[in-house]
């Protein structure tokens, strides 16, 4: 074939990509735009059933044609907390079967009869529903126009594809016949081109026409098309740069899924087309294109199969894998409390309470941290780089303590001994002792912003007075997060005695010498302010003696 011929059959190949890829993003926008806010409804009311998230994943990839576009919603649903990381499990694994119906359209429609007798009149209909306004179909206009430019892009592609032979494509046919590597070969192309094309279904449908117009065998096929289902993954992985630690394990989890699946496949590849055979009647060679799609329908099935029971520990593999990042905490917290019906696993339920606690607690600490750095700088810099991330440590707590009282009170009535249920109730008071922390530091960042805004002015010895009593309550906090979930001693309540009372003492002092600046005739608003200040760091303190009494009283 001359040079020239082979760019001709290029650019041609390169047309009918452009028209297919583009008819399906037009067919999916379109089917997005106009069904969008009942297919957000639909994902933003999933609940907790791994089987309903899976049939929810997949009819909405059914309806839009594209797991990509469900993958990246369910990344975006999940960052903004509308998902939690083990529904988006559920709705993953369904959409990878939900894209499975490209290829049976395909393997129905596009070989049989002349798509582009369809395929024109429908892009003319939906043409006219976007120009008349009236109708008010644009949505469904521009969706029939991506289905007609989507069959014309594969009338064209199964047009120019037979003009190839052999030796246009011997970069793969090379390798068609070599076992083991052949396969390898196989799943590697096909996850390039999906990653290229951004479409699994725009892939498959390639490996479909291909194959039907005898190029490529039906194993190397069979290899591509596992590989496309780790391509596919590209579109939720961009999805997830830049997002919240969930959105980002969300990713993942279709990263996990996918590959895992397809090694799965590979290594049982020959056992896999053989029950693809026995599946399609007739031989491979006259039926190529119904083997290929049902060898894609079956490997998603069996893989969600294999895969559903374990929602729950993906979502938990994945948060091992992928640790928030530094002064990253997540948005929207969540606990679930999944009763097996052991009685022996009472005892495991308080331990994740426990360890929910001590994260807790570590909230607290990261907020006084917070104020502190506003003590010592009392500059805009302290709004600009502190106060959004005390904003949303203090809904997080708010979250927290909501969550794991539930989480405790079904723990109170688990078949538990007197002693563990006893503890159970002082964690209880522990959890709302420190979302009360989280709000009294919050007043004060809120208090020192003012002061900051309203360019309040304090005499320098007064800030110094309050150094000595902010590293008090600071050890306070250091005590608590040391202590935590422990029994306290006699010795130990007798510290926490101590550092109570220094504290008071200091408030006393503080607010005498604020009181003394008043009567002197200092500026009123300062001066009150200042009370402020103290009487919040106080009420720290009095949480955190609080928290000792009742960790004094465990057993």
């Amino acid at each position: 074939m001359y040079p020239v011929n082979i760019i001709s059959i290029l650019f041609q190949l390169i047309g009918a990509l452009g028209f297919l890829l583009y008819g399906m993003k037009m067919m999916s926008d379109g089917i997005q735009k106009s069904a969008g806010k009942s297919l957000h409804r639909i994902l933003g009311m999933m609940t907790g059933n791994r089987f309903s998230a899976m049939l929810t994943g997949m009819f909405i990839t059914m309806i839009i044609q594209s797991s990509g576009a469900t993958t990246v919603m369910v990344v975006s649903f999940v960052n903004a907390g509308l998902l939690t990381l083990t529904q988006s499990v559920g709705v993953i694994f369904g959409a990878n079967i939900g894209t499975t119906v490209t290829a049976w359209i395909v393997a129905f429609f596009g070989f049989n009869f002349k798509i582009s007798a369809v395929a024109i009149p429908v892009f003319g209909i939906g043409y006219i529903l976007t120009v008349i306004k009236k109708l008010q179909k644009q949505n469904i206009g521009e969706a029939l126009m991506g289905f007609g430019l989507l069959f014309l892009g594969l009338d064209l592609l199964s047009k120019t594809i037979p003009t190839l032979d052999a030796n246009n494509i011997q970069f793969l046919t090379a390798f068609t016949d070599k076992g083991t590597l052949s396969v390898l070969i196989g799943i590697a192309a096909g996850m390039i081109i999906t990653v290229l094309l951004h479409s699994s279904s725009a892939s498959t449908a390639i490996i479909l026409t291909m194959s039907y117009n005898r190029l490529l065998p039906w194993e190397f096929a069979a290899a591509m098309v596992l590989g496309s289902n780790i391509g596919s993954t590209i579109d939720a992985v961009i999805a997830a740069f830049g997002t919240k630690v969930n959105a980002r394990r969300a990713a993942l989890v279709h990263v996990l899924f996918n590959v895992t699946g397809t090694v799965i496949a590979a290594l049982l590849l020959h056992p896999l087309l053989a029950l693809v055979d026995r599946l399609v009647p007739g031989p491979v060679e006259a039926n190529i294109t119904f083997h290929i799609a049902m060898l894609h329908t079956v490997f998603n099935v069996l893989n969600t199969l294999l895969f559903l029971p374990f929602t729950t520990q993906i979502a938990s593999l994945t948060e091992v894998l992928i640790k928030p990042k530094k002064d990253e905490t997540p948005d929207v917290y969540r606990l679930d409390f999944m009763e097996t019906g052991a009685k022996e696993n009472a005892a495991a339920y308080v331990i994740r309470a426990e360890k929910e606690i001590a994260d807790m607690t570590g909230v607290v600490t990261k907020m006084f941290d917070r104020i502190e750095f506003g003590f010592a700088h009392r500059t805009s810099e302290f709004i600009e780089t502190q106060m959004e991330s005390l904003a949303k440590e203090e809904d997080y707590a708010d979250q927290m303590q909501e969550q794991l009282s539930k989480f405790l009170v079904h723990c109170s009535q688990l078949p538990v001994s007197d002693k563990l249920r006893n503890n159970v109730s002082i964690m209880l008071r522990i959890v709302d002792d420190l979302e009360s922390m989280t709000d009294d530091c919050y007043s004060v960042a809120l208090l020192l912003r003012r002061s900051i805004e309203k360019d309040m002015t304090f005499a320098e010895e007064d800030i110094e007075r309050l150094h000595p009593y902010i590293d008090l309550a600071h050890r306070f906090l250091s005590f608590i997060r040391e202590n935590i979930n422990k029994h306290l001693s006699e010795e130990q309540l007798t510290i926490a005695q101590d550092l109570e009372d220094q504290i008071d003492v200091f408030r006393k002092n503080l607010k005498k010498v604020a009181r003394k600046r008043l009567e002197s005739g200092a500026d009123v608003k300062s001066e009150l302010l200042y009370i402020d200040l103290v009487r919040n760091i106080e009420k720290i303190g009095d949480r955190a003696f609080s928290i000792s009494e009742a960790l004094a009283q465990t057993q």
